[in-house]
């Protein structure tokens, strides 16, 4: 089916939710993607940062087959020997005791808004209120729309959820807002994907831990985006030498099967008991079999290693050849989760870099964001840089 009957049929019967560009992938390969006409784009988006070993990975690809030949789900009724073995990776990693597997970061996000709201009733609190920040991102669902600060994302769903106290990502503002005596908990991303890619400094987030301490408050930490190697490390928050009570996870888990997970340990660890929360597909063995290939090559290849490195060679050649540029206000990130906040609107952008063979996004408005695959080269980046320079230029000219 050509471009132009494929993006008919798109109108006539899905949802308008997004605003799809004109290309249709057939296959991938690595960081490489290749559409209907045989035209090859390296991958910077990766699916929202999704594609953590990239597209067409050998193991991953062979450990979804193997699984779904012999078996793609049963019931959270049974034991389920993948999703076992994933909880375990997944709390030695974390250093968090119990693991609650959901389908997206919006439910896994859901089930820490759960779990402080359960806190708290559990505290003999009636009204739990949880502290979010301002430029927070963590869901379209109702709860996690509640803990989200973009107002035109949330137009139109009202009311939204009580209970959420907005303040700035400081540790004096979220300070002030603990004093309220029904505060069971302090929501907040290490790094705001959607917000910007705004870091959390790690001293800031250390104070953050210890005002959650002072209050009893748990600390939770949305790490959809920044979790699985994103920014160098495992999980974003060893960076700060922290430890949440609660962590939720999804996108590069998988690897491209959607599955998200809210990890619980500290205060938080018994709060979920039978019958409080649950999932239909939450945690099957399909999906679970992919986490374990995900996190198996992630370790293996120190992909965590990689994005450190190769993600600091990017931000060095951005801030050399980007930076001086008339328009750039900033090059920011971690790891391979790095913004280039523009003086302007940027949506164009994303059009440019297609032609140019570039796929990326803009978030924010204003901040063009890069999230390769982990398995990205030195090479791979330089070309990823060489094909970005030029939109950069020809659209801030």
């Amino acid at each position: 089916m050509n471009i132009n009957a494929l993006q008919q049929l798109s109108r006539d019967h899905l949802a308008a939710t997004h605003n799809r560009l004109p290309v249709c992938f057939t296959h991938g390969e690595g960081v490489w993607l290749w559409d209907q006409d045989g035209r090859k784009y390296l991958d910077s988006f990766a699916g929202i940062a999704v594609n953590t070993l990239g597209h067409g990975h050998p193991r991953l690809t062979k450990a979804i087959a193997d699984q779904a030949k012999n078996l793609i789900h049963v019931s959270n009724n049974y034991l389920i020997s993948q999703q076992a073995e994933l909880a375990c990776s997944l709390s030695r990693l974390s250093g968090l005791d119990r693991v609650f597997f959901a389908n997206s970061g919006a439910e896994a996000n859901e089930a820490a808004i759960k779990v402080a709201r359960m806190y708290g009733h559990q505290k003999g609190i009636d009204s739990p209120k949880i502290v979010v920040m301002e430029k927070a991102f963590h869901g379209r669902t109702l709860g996690s729309l509640s803990a989200t600060a973009s107002e035109t994302i949330r137009t139109g769903f009202g009311p939204l959820l009580e209970g959420f106290i907005r303040v700035a990502p400081n540790a004096a503002a979220i300070a002030a807002a603990c004093e309220d005596d029904s505060v069971v908990a302090v929501m907040l991303e290490v790094i705001q994907g959607e917000g910007g890619i705004n870091p959390i400094d790690d001293a800031v987030l250390r104070e953050i831990r210890e005002i959650c301490d002072e209050k009893e408050a748990l600390l939770l930490l949305d790490e959809v985006q920044t979790g699985i190697g994103r920014t160098g490390k495992v999980f974003a928050f060893e960076h700060s030498g922290v430890v949440p009570d609660v962590v939720a996870l999804a996108k590069g888990l998988g690897g491209g099967v959607p599955i998200g997970a809210c990890l619980m340990g500290g205060r938080a660890r018994d709060v979920l008991q039978i019958g409080s929360h649950g999932s239909t597909y939450g945690g099957n063995p399909l999906v679970c079999a992919a986490g374990l290939a995900v996190i198996t090559e992630m370790q293996e290849k120190d992909l965590c290693g990689n994005a450190e490195r190769v993600g600091m060679h990017i931000l060095k050649r951005l801030r050399s050849e980007v930076a001086r540029l008339p328009g750039i206000v900033d090059v920011r990130g971690r790891g391979l989760l790095i913004g280039i906040e523009l003086d302007r609107p940027a949506a164009a952008v994303v059009h440019l870099a297609l032609d140019a063979g570039l796929l990326l996004n803009v978030t924010s408005g204003t901040v063009v964001r890069l999230v390769p695959p982990l398995i990205i080269t030195q090479d791979e980046a330089d070309e990823l840089i060489s094909r970005l320079l030029p939109v950069l230029r020809t659209f801030l000219n």
